[in-house]
């Protein structure tokens, strides 16, 4: 789409570090972070919402937030995706949110 913001971080009209890239996805960090750490998974492919993704391109996304967790050895994290006017841009999406636990009261 000509208009989404992701769709111009990947093409690369928007400037933007990626955490981590390959065919599929983007990983790259929240620019409105709500956590110590705060990445957000995005798939290539512009689809809309989870909903529209077929099982492919979710266990794509998927395996990428299982090895950034991995890979970013977070811990007490939280996976957020929105859907159908919830999220802020309308482009699949889930951040990965890390070391959530340190906030977590007892």
């Amino acid at each position: 789409m000509s208009d989404c913001i992701f769709c111009k971080i990947i093409s690369g009209e928007l400037p933007s570090k990626s955490v981590y890239q390959d065919k599929d996805v983007m990983v790259i960090n929240d620019i409105h972070p709500q956590a110590p750490v705060h990445l957000l998974v995005i798939p290539k492919k512009h689809v809309a919402e989870f909903i529209e993704a077929d099982k492919k391109l979710v266990a794509a996304v998927m395996g990428v937030v299982k090895n950034i967790i991995k890979d970013q050895s977070l811990s007490g994290y939280r996976l957020v995706t929105n859907g159908k006017g919830a999220a802020l841009i309308d482009h699949l999406h889930v951040h990965v949110l890390g070391n959530v636990d340190k906030y977590r009261k007892l």
